[in-house]
């Protein structure tokens, strides 16, 4: 069974995404920027009996990130799913960042998307197909979160852009926009947005949507 890739396997949506994944029985490779999250996660799936494969990234690097799918994929296949879930959440006002904050934060939201998705949709749609999902926010711009919504935005735009490019190949990009604040337990509450993902993966191609709004306004 073709696996699942996820890249920001932190605490929140990443975690749940790999249990969801995990407890349909498809081997997982996870990527995180530490060890010691990757320990957590490959912990919190562990009961599903699936295998799970680790690396760590920075996905600000592409070099660092598309080693990573390289390692994974060595062990475990082409993945039939890759979740870009990687973000840079931070409180900054317009003007407060320099330039290079600003485009590092940039690297992280959006190019790493970009990255992992052009490294290995080729390779997807020669196996088959497969399905690409990445993590959206902000539907509506917020001048606290500047660097976040400006990233969140080009989020949307990939989506589309890696749609047209991969979609009639077979591989179905799409974007999960969680409106608000990520809490267990609340309207955001992470095990019940991973269903989306989940819905989006088992989509068939006459029913793919690109964009899943959780919350907020579009």
């Amino acid at each position: 069974m073709a696996g699942a890739v996820i890249i920001g396997v932190g605490p929140g949506i990443g975690t749940s995404v790999a249990r969801r994944f995990a407890a349909a029985g498809m081997p997982l490779g996870l990527i995180a920027r530490t060890a010691a999250t990757l320990d957590a996660a490959h912990a919190a799936v562990a009961a599903a009996g699936v295998t799970v494969a680790g690396a760590t990234a920075d996905a600000g690097r592409d070099d660092q990130l598309t080693a990573a799918l390289d390692v994974l994929t060595g062990q475990l296949g082409v993945p039939g799913a890759l979740i870009y879930n990687a973000g840079l959440i931070q409180r900054d006002r317009p003007g407060e960042l320099s330039r290079e904050r600003q485009v590092a934060a940039y690297a992280v939201n959006v190019l790493g998307a970009m990255a992992a998705a052009v490294h290995l949709a080729p390779a997807m749609a020669e196996a088959g197909g497969g399905t690409i999902v990445i993590t959206g926010g902000m539907p509506e711009p917020d001048p606290a979160f500047t660097s976040l919504s400006l990233g969140k935005a080009g989020v949307r735009a990939l989506t589309t852009l890696l749609a047209s490019e991969y979609g009639p190949a077979g591989v179905h990009v799409a974007t999960v926009t969680v409106g608000g604040a990520v809490t267990p337990g609340g309207p955001y509450d992470p095990d019940l947005i991973a269903e989306h993902y989940w819905r989006l993966h088992t989509q068939p191609p006459q029913a793919w949507e690109h964009e899943v709004m959780v919350g907020g306004a579009k």
